[in-house]
Order: structure tokens, then sequence, then C-alpha cells
């Protein structure tokens, strides 16, 4: 196994904690982390006007 260095990990970390809603995808190549993608999602209630 590869040991993970600490920049890699104050990324995933740092995602992780600004992210409510969605995901956070790691790629690895040849055992090592080669990209961190972030994914959020934001949802909004729908509000109906009556008349």
């Amino acid at each position: 196994m590869v040991k993970v260095d600490d920049v890699k990990l104050d990324h995933i970390l740092n995602a992780l904690e600004e992210l409510e809603y969605g995901s956070v995808v790691i790629t690895v190549h040849d055992g090592k982390i080669t990209q961190i993608d972030t994914t959020e999602k934001k949802r909004f209630s729908l509000v109906k006007n009556g008349s």
C-alpha cells in the first residue's frame, strides 16, 4: 500500500468539510491519487403561489 501525502489528504478533507450535498470522486492511477473531483448539489424547494 502506498502512503498518501498530507497535501492530498488535506484536499480531500477540505472538499468533504465544504460539501453539504454532493460527491467527492478520487481518481487513482497506478496506486496513486491523480485527481479529486467535487460535485455539489444545490436543491431548491418549489413554492406554489395560490391565486
